[in-house]
């Protein structure tokens, strides 16, 4: 098997986990709020990183980088998982997953956007078109097609699902000046996270017994989209001879999510959600396949 075959393998490994948490995501929130799962599913995932560390025999790194390194890594942690997912929990407990998993992939053109702002990047004339491709697509879904009315299904909904896309943007985008090894660095991110979370559930009383169900989907939104996929995926980007080629794996993400939603979740996939995903994925390609200029 040669380098470039392991690390597609890899990535459609990480992209068929990935696909599967939006589904997760919905089950576990009928057992648990969304703070609850913040915290449950953040000590899931610190978990795995711990053990994933412990395979890599870096244990020993830890401490010593949790001593010199806590201040960013509170910092960061604070942002991500914390106020992330707990924003992004709170947009699927509104919306019918589908919806939200839609919103949720304009991170992306986000990101760019942010750019401008806080790294001082200029704009290219796809990017705007990007932009207005993009958010007419959460139009459609945020309106289930209903554009004339702007009468939204769920506003609060819609609203808080776009908020998670301006933190996890902005959590990105800080993250290019950090040095840290990913995985180490994701297990400080999360160690300093947790009281946070645990701490957010006592003050709003949701630290009360919950179903092993609720534990059971946390366990597997903490290891599979914030653990152990992201090594898989990191793994792909070093073997690969091509980065483009394996980050466009990415585009089939939402499109294998959607059928696991309608199949596990059993929600009817409304035609305004294939219309304004396909606006959203339009506007990302737009922005990735076309140089234009500033």
């Amino acid at each position: 098997m040669t380098r470039q075959t392991r690390a597609t393998l890899l990535g459609l490994c990480a992209v068929l986990a990935w696909s599967t948490v939006a589904s997760a995501f919905k089950l576990s929130l009928e057992h648990l709020s969304p703070a609850q799962l913040v915290l449950y599913a953040s000590a899931a995932s610190l978990a795995s990183l711990m053990a994933i560390l412990a395979w890599q025999k870096r244990l020993g790194e830890f401490l010593p980088a949790l001593r010199l390194q806590w201040r960013r890594s509170l910092l960061l942690g604070a942002v991500n998982p914390f106020a992330y997912y707990l924003i992004l929990f709170q947009a699927y407990a509104l919306l019918p997953a589908q919806e939200a998993q839609a919103i949720n992939y304009t991170w992306a053109l986000t990101m760019t956007l942010l750019s401008v702002p806080l790294l001082g990047q200029t704009l290219r004339r796809q990017d705007l078109a990007a932009a207005l491709t993009c958010y007419l697509g959460v139009l459609v879904i945020g309106t289930r097609g209903e554009l004339l009315s702007l009468s939204f299904s769920n506003a609060e909904g819609v609203l808080w699902a776009l908020a998670s896309t301006l933190l996890w943007a902005s959590y990105w985008i800080f993250s290019t000046r950090d040095a840290r090894e990913p995985v180490l660095g994701l297990a400080l991110n999360f160690t300093l996270a947790l009281p946070l979370a645990l701490l957010w559930c006592a003050l709003q009383g949701e630290l009360t017994p919950i179903a092993w169900q609720g534990l059971a989907g946390a366990a597997y939104v903490g290891a599979v989209e914030m653990g152990f996929t992201f090594v898989l995926w990191l793994s792909a980007m070093k073997l690969t001879a091509s980065t483009a080629r394996i980050a466009n794996l990415i585009f089939l993400s939402p499109i294998v999510s959607l059928w696991l939603i309608h199949l596990i979740v059993g929600e009817p996939i409304l035609a305004s959600t294939l219309a304004g995903l396909a606006l959203i994925l339009g506007g990302l390609l737009l922005q990735k396949l076309f140089p234009g200029r500033a």
